[in-house]
This record gives structure tokens, C-alpha cells and sequence, in this order.
């Protein structure tokens, strides 16, 4: 009787402890499953900085269930009109003047979440190393968008090459130009456009990422923009997706010291961090 007695005691327990390690392996995997669930999100982006930048962010995302797809372009235009068309969350390449005049002239109301970087604007040549030695009747060639145009064109009135009616509206272009002394041809291109351009006139206004990605140098800059720039690049979502856990862990990850020490170490003075 008592063999039979223990018998059913170890059978009870051996039960027990298998059902226990059951329960736990089932929590575990319970644990794992919602740990391992993540979260899409497709942000457009210029290649550098910006996509660069969200590059290198995609891991650390993916430890806060963020599964990141970046989309490059290399216009100004695209990138917004992919996140009018939904088929991007969020996209990373543009200051908000430029965001704002782009969004009144197309319909498209986007805000901006998360300031992230400034890129000076700069005067390069081949030919030259200082404004002064613009000859009379030489050709510079500027953005052709309507924000980074009029930012092109105040900084050669505040370098005195030229004298702007307004030099405090933003959207000034050629035709605001009141003098001229020297008189300079302005020529205006797309932006992608410009830093092939750059050895065919005396100088060409650049905005950093481009100049970077086409291997245009910082030795080659004779006039740049100072810190105090008004033009910081921006996260933008369409109006309304400001409160989007997703987009605002990317921002925390793209204002963190990793990616501060990357912009200081790499692009020497070319890229600012803005937060």
C-alpha cells in the first residue's frame, strides 16, 4: 500500500512540475511574441545627411518596435508628395520656410516635429578663394526654389555683391535686386542641378547636402552662412500625425548624442546639430 501511495505522490508532482514548466515556457513565449512585434514606419529623405542619418538610427529604432524603411529622393518636391499621397509616414529634407511655402502653393498642410540639423549655405567656386575677386559681369548661380533662392540672395547682400530691395523677405528673387555693382548674372537652377554646374561659372550658391554628395569640398567655399540661420531641417508629417508614437520615438533617436557627435565628427561645420 505504501509503494502505491508514493508511486501516486511522484506521479502527482512530476505532473505539477511539467505543468509549471509549461505555464512558464507559454509566459516566456508570450513575452518574446510582444517583444518581437514591431511597428512600420517609411520615411522619405535627401541622401545626405538625412538619409544617412536615418540609417543609422535603424537599429536603435528597431529596440523600440520600430521597423524603419528609409525612401530616398533627390529632389525637393517628391519627398512632400509622397507624404501627401500617404505612401510615406514622415519625411526628412527640409527647413520650414521651404515647408511652408511649399504646402500654401500645393494645398498640402504639413507641420514639422522635430528640429534636427542646420546646413549653412555657402558660396563655392573653382575660380576664386574670396568674393572680392568677382569680376564685372561674371554669372553665380543660385537655387531656384522660391525660400532657398531668397536665402541665396541674402547672404550675397549681406556680403555686399549685390543690395536687395528687402533683405528680410525670404522669397526675394532677381527681380528684387536693387543694385548691382558689379554686375553679376544671376542664374537660377534646381538645386540638384547646380554643383555640376559649379566649374563653368565663377560661383554657385549650394546647399550643403548637395554640394557634400557631389564631392564639391569645404575648401571650395568663399562665403557661408553664419550659425544664426533660421533654416534648420525638420521631420515633417502631414497635419494632424504630430502625436505619432512612432515618428516621435525617430525624432528622439535622430536628437540623440549619437547622432550629434556623427554630424560634428563627420561634416565638418558643413552640418550643425539643432537640438
Amino acid at each position: 500500500m505504501k509503494k502505491i501511495l508514493s508511486l501516486l505522490l511522484a506521479t502527482a508532482l512530476f505532473l505539477v512540475a511539467c505543468g509549471n514548466k509549461n505555464e512558464t515556457k507559454g509566459a516566456a513565449d508570450s513575452q518574446g511574441g510582444a517583444a518581437g512585434k514591431t511597428e512600420k514606419l517609411i520615411v522619405g529623405a535627401t541622401p545626405i545627411p538625412h538619409a544617412e542619418l536615418l540609417n543609422l538610427v535603424k537599429e536603435d529604432l528597431k529596440k523600440e518596435g520600430i521597423d524603419l524603411e528609409v525612401v530616398e529622393f533627390n529632389d525637393y518636391v517628391q519627398p512632400n508628395k509622397a507624404l501627401a499621397d500617404k505612401s510615406i509616414d514622415a519625411n526628412f529634407f527640409q527647413h520650414v520656410p521651404y515647408m511652408e511655402d511649399f504646402g500654401k502653393k500645393n494645398n498640402i498642410e504639413l507641420s514639422a516635429v522635430g528640429n534636427i540639423h542646420l546646413e549653412p549655405m555657402a558660396l563655392y567656386s573653382k575660380k576664386i578663394k574670396n568674393p572680392n575677386e568677382l569680376k564685372n559681369g561674371d554669372t553665380l548661380i543660385i537655387p531656384n526654389d522660391p525660400t532657398n533662392g531668397g536665402r541665396a540672395l541674402i547672404l550675397l547682400d549681406k556680403a555686399g555683391i549685390i543690395k536687395l530691395k528687402d533683405n528680410t523677405k525670404l522669397d526675394s528673387t532677381p527681380a528684387d535686386i536693387a543694385e548691382n555693382p558689379k554686375n553679376i548674372k544671376i542664374e537660377t537652377l534646381s538645386n540638384e542641378q547646380i554643383a555640376p554646374r559649379l566649374s563653368e561659372v565663377a560661383g554657385a550658391i549650394i546647399n550643403s547636402n548637395f554640394a557634400i554628395d557631389a564631392g564639391v569640398t569645404k575648401n571650395e567655399i568663399i562665403l557661408i552662412e553664419g550659425k544664426d540661420s533660421p533654416y534648420v531641417n525638420i521631420v515633417t508629417v502631414l497635419k494632424g500625425n504630430e502625436n505619432d508614437e512612432r515618428v516621435k520615438k525617430l525624432v528622439k533617436a535622430l536628437q540623440s548624442e549619437k547622432i550629434k557627435k556623427h554630424i560634428e565628427e563627420k561634416y565638418e561645420g558643413r552640418v550643425i546639430p539643432a537640438f
